[in-house]
Formats: structure tokens, C-alpha cells, sequence
């Protein structure tokens, strides 16, 4: 048993860590145990952890097995990160179709969180461009499902948290890609409604597209809004990675009622400079924190929450603007608080978190002001027909859950008896 944490760093439970190193043998390990996956714990809260239980943890299955270059078909085990294919594929002219905010995720966890990116109104999110996965089951069981084989397993794993087996590999859908130059452009706004126009007119001609916001602002609230697309002919600055690690985790949050204003008049501050079309490496756009390793530690020895929302689009302004009254009345808030707009699309699986609509996320200390604010949150998201992301959360109370998830009990047919999470028993009771 050794302790183990998730991304929010909220603590470390003792846990009984299984590494696989070999997916010929993934089945033979699983047979007749109870647990869960764990890639690279990027997970914010309980949906990659079982305090007390087995964790198989999956990084080194890490293997590419094949790769058409006509076609852009790629196979590989479900510990590949997305950040080595991007590297290796973009250069040959490929790359993934979706990639959430940061590159350190695996393809396992990437499918099983259903992740979404900075284009989900062009592409959608990473599930719709699986085309065939391996699902190993608890009793030693190995699926092979995909849209049109055992379709209904692989809406229930996509999406799924891992509750439906672990994902030992992959079959993926890469697009053509031009190289790794994008054409970026920031634009200052000020009021959602500056928001929702920018968003309108941003959506049909800008790939990429997601606002950065100062929290403390309010409801009439500034931002930075920044939309890209991928440069036709030009080409960057030589680019170069520079990465920066917080060596050690400060005795308290450094994100707190003093620092918050400030950090975010200087954030807003430093971007409205930046503003005006820019030709960017794709690799700070994409995952701006990428660049500043254990970020997280920021927040100090208690961690930190982060609330990740969704609202229905008939719903978002007043929706939106009642959550942001409400966080900077407490006196709470982020310095990393991000607003999007999410496609009318159908989603890739039974418990996918993306619909149409507006999400909104932040990162919050763990202390009491945050829970009492998250109960406030929690009553806006429900009285508009939203719900909040299973991959960040780690309070949502049960109800949520059963009342937003509408597909919850078509999921459980095709649950794996033998996985289990801390979040499967808090939001599901096994």
C-alpha cells in the first residue's frame, strides 16, 4: 500500500498499486479483483482514486502498435500520453482531433473522461474519433467494442470513468494536419454579453476558441478572449519548450482573498497587451499551464477544488451571471477561471459531460468558504438544467448527480461489478 493523490491534491490514501507493463497480460492480472484505472492521476478529483482498494495503474502501457499514414489510423495502449502523439504525429502530418487543456493525459483516461477542448463546436469531444478499443473487464474478460461493434459498451465506456474495464488500447482517428503554427488572436472584452457576441461571431471562421475571465469582477465581468485557427502559410518564431517546476509546496495557498485581485489585475493586464493576431506554436495556446509544472501545488497542503460547469445556452446568461454574483460575493475565486461555448452535438457517450450550452471553470482553495459557495453554485446549475464534470469534481452531492446525468441507468447495464472508485461510491453507492 503507498499513498496516492489525485490532481487537486485534497490527500493521499493508502492504495495497493498494481503496475502493468505488459497488455498481454492485463487479463490475467484483473481476473478476479476489484479496482481501478489510474494513468497519470490528472483526474481533479476521486474518479481516478480507490483509498484503501487496488489501483492498476497503466502509464507504462505506453506502446504505439500501428499507424496507417494514408488513412491517419493510429493503435496504441492505453498509457500512450497525448503529448508524445502530438510530437510524433504532427511532424508526419497528423494529429488528434481533440485535446483537452493539458497534454499530460493518457488515451485511456482521455476516452474514459470523454475529454473536450478549446474546439468542441468544430470536433466534437475525444470519443467521437475512437474507433475501436480493447476493454478488459474485471473477471478476466477482454471486449473488443467500437461504434459499430458492442456499441452499446462503448457508449457506456466512453464517458464511463473507468467503471465499464480498463482500457488496454486504442484504434484512433487522427486528421491531417498542416504543422504545429497556429493564428491566434486575443481580444479584451468587458460584460457577457461582449462574451456571447464574440463567441456567435468566432465560432463559424476560429477553430479554437475559450476566454480566460477575472472572477472577481463580477457579472459584468472582463476577460480575454482567445480564438485560433490553424495558419495556412505562415509560419511562427522559432519555438522552443521552457518549462518552469514549483519546487515545493508553500505552507499556505498562495491563491487567497489578498493575492486574488491583484494576480488577476495583472493577468488581464498582461494579456490586453497581447492582444492582435499572432502566428503561435500550438503547444503554448493549447496548454498554457503545461509550462509551469506542479502548478498545482500552488494551492497549498490542503489542495484545492475545481468547479467545472454546463449550462444549457437558453440558460447561459442569466445562469452565468448569477454564478459569477455569487463567487465574488464570497470572496472566493480563481486566477484560472475559464468560459466557453460547447456545440450542439450529440454526445459520444451515455455519460459524456459536453452538451450544448455554456461551461465555466475554476479552481478553488479548500476551505469553508468554498463549500458553502458550492452548495449556492450547485442550486444555479440545477434550476438550469445543467450539470457539472465528473473528471473535476470531488463533492458533488449524489442527487446532482442522479438528477443531471439523465442516461445513469441505461450506464449501469453495462457497468463492470469489479470497478470501483472513491467517486463511484460517493456518486453511485458502489
Amino acid at each position: 500500500m503507498r499513498p496516492v493523490s489525485s490532481w487537486g491534491r485534497l490527500g493521499a490514501e493508502p492504495h495497493d498499486v498494481v503496475e502493468l507493463t505488459d497488455r498481454s497480460t492485463v487479463a490475467r492480472v484483473l481476473a478476479g479483483r476489484s479496482g481501478i484505472a489510474y494513468g497519470l492521476g490528472r483526474s481533479y478529483g476521486d474518479a481516478c482514486l480507490n483509498p484503501g482498494g487496488v489501483l492498476w495503474h497503466t502509464a507504462a502501457l505506453d506502446r504505439f502498435i500501428a499507424f496507417d499514414p494514408a488513412t491517419g489510423r493510429l493503435v496504441c495502449e492505453s498509457g500512450v500520453v497525448l503529448r508524445d502523439i502530438q510530437r510524433l504525429m504532427i511532424p508526419r502530418g497528423w494529429s488528434l482531433p481533440v485535446v483537452p487543456g493539458t497534454q499530460f493525459v493518457t488515451v485511456g483516461g482521455a476516452i474514459a473522461n470523454d475529454v473536450h477542448g478549446k474546439n468542441h463546436h468544430v470536433v466534437g469531444t475525444f470519443g467521437e474519433h475512437v474507433r475501436r478499443l480493447r476493454l478488459v473487464r474485471a473477471s478476466g474478460e477482454t471486449i473488443d467494442c467500437g461504434p459499430d461493434q458492442n456499441a452499446e459498451l462503448f457508449a457506456a465506456t466512453v464517458g464511463g470513468l473507468g467503471l465499464s474495464g480498463l482500457i488496454s488500447e486504442a484504434e484512433l482517428q487522427l486528421r491531417p494536419t498542416r504543422g504545429p503554427w497556429l493564428e491566434a488572436e486575443t481580444v479584451a472584452f468587458s460584460g457577457l454579453a461582449d462574451f456571447f457576441a464574440l463567441s456567435d461571431e468566432s465560432e463559424a471562421a476560429w477553430e479554437h476558441t475559450v476566454s480566460w475571465i477575472d472572477c472577481t469582477s463580477g457579472s459584468v465581468v472582463r476577460g480575454l478572449f482567445m480564438r485560433a485557427r490553424p495558419s495556412p502559410d505562415r509560419a511562427g518564431r522559432p519555438w522552443r519548450e521552457r518549462s518552469r517546476r514549483i519546487p515545493l509546496t508553500p505552507p499556505i495557498s498562495m491563491v487567497n482573498r489578498l493575492s486574488l485581485k491583484p494576480f488577476n489585475a495583472v493577468y488581464y493586464g498582461l494579456g490586453r497587451r497581447r492582444t492582435g493576431v499572432q502566428v503561435v506554436h500550438y503547444e503554448p495556446f493549447l496548454f498554457p499551464l503545461d509550462s509551469l509544472l506542479d502548478w498545482n501545488r500552488l494551492y497549498g497542503p490542503k489542495g484545492f477544488f475545481q468547479y467545472q460547469s454546463v449550462v444549457p445556452r437558453a440558460a447561459a446568461m442569466d445562469a452565468t451571471r448569477d454564478m459569477l454574483d455569487a463567487i465574488a460575493a464570497s470572496g472566493e475565486g480563481s486566477i484560472l477561471a475559464v468560459l466557453k461555448t460547447f456545440g450542439d452535438r450529440k454526445p459520444a457517450g451515455l455519460l459524456s459531460f459536453p452538451r450544448e450550452g455554456v461551461t465555466l471553470a475554476l479552481d478553488f482553495r479548500n476551505n469553508r468558504a468554498a463549500t458553502t459557495l458550492f452548495s449556492r453554485l450547485d442550486e444555479i446549475v440545477r434550476a438550469a438544467g445543467g450539470r457539472l464534470y465528473p473528471a473535476k469534481d470531488a463533492r458533488m452531492p449524489r442527487a446532482l448527480y442522479e438528477a443531471t446525468y439523465a442516461n445513469l441507468g441505461a450506464f449501469t447495464a453495462h457497468r463492470d461489478p469489479g470497478m470501483s472508485s472513491g467517486l463511484s461510491r460517493r456518486l453511485m453507492g458502489s
